[in-house]
């Protein structure tokens, strides 16, 4: 799914985005009455758009329910679509940018392809995917966002439980240390993004989450409305100090 947001009629000094957000069912916008408008990848589209630096911003939503760091992986077919569709960009004159959101199914005790993952072998899935984004697009920039708090119970086709909310948690050094080897081999190309919506949503939690019925009763995974709008403008926030300080 492209959208354009914005228009294409520029000041000279403004730098055009384009950005192609890489992630699972949160990114999908999965349980909102309407992804194309509510999934944070509009909400951070637009956040960014309205700021006086940028041009134009045109993305893709890469969201797909149930996907891990394994789906990603370059070898698979959902790689050559988020290929597919940074090569739209690749001509354009911009910035182009890989927002990614990965773990959640990730750390699942069991269900999600390849659960459960050990930080070890996310971190490796990481590399692997940058290693090919960096080397295809060689002046991209990749941002890592942290992925968001679920609630403990949160057992639905796939079982996560306090076993795998503490797993998700356990990437977060993993991917940390990912970023810092990348400052010495692709100075000013590899960010980690977001690292507030995890603690902020779980504060807010559960009026910022969908309630969904699962086989340990009501759990939190889903950001609803409100928490998707609030997701979204956290990457855009980090999205934008990153951009406009390098």
């Amino acid at each position: 799914m492209l959208l354009s947001i914005g228009s294409l009629s520029l000041f000279a000094q403004k730098q055009n985005l384009y950005i192609i957000y890489i992630g699972d069912s949160i990114t999908a916008g999965a349980g909102l009455s309407d992804p194309d408008t509510q999934a944070p990848p509009v909400i951070a589209s637009a956040y960014l758009q309205k700021q006086d630096s940028v041009g134009a911003v045109e993305f893709s939503n890469q969201g797909h329910s149930g996907f891990t760091t394994v789906d990603f992986l370059p070898s698979g077919i959902p790689f050559s679509k988020v290929e597919d569709a940074a090569n739209t960009f690749k001509d354009k004159p911009g910035l182009l940018i890989f927002s990614i959101m990965l773990g959640t199914n990730d750390s699942a005790i069991k269900g999600p392809n390849g659960a459960p993952v050990a930080p070890g072998t996310y971190s490796n899935n990481f590399k692997a995917i940058i290693d090919r984004l960096v080397t295809d697009y060689p002046k991209c920039k990749v941002i890592i966002h942290r992925p968001i708090w679920y609630s403990p119970n949160t057992y639905n086709g796939a079982k996560y439980l306090l076993e795998g909310l503490n797993r998700l948690q356990s990437y977060f050094p993993a991917t940390g240390k990912l970023v810092k080897d990348y400052a010495g081999t692709n100075k000013g190309q590899v960010f980690i993004g977001d690292t507030q919506a995890f603690l902020i949503l779980k504060e807010n939690s559960p009026s910022v989450y969908q309630a969904e019925n699962g086989h340990q009763g009501i759990f939190y995974l889903h950001p609803n409305e409100t928490g998707a709008a609030a997701l979204g403008t956290y990457w855009a926030k980090a999205i934008y100090k990153i951009i406009s300080s390098n």
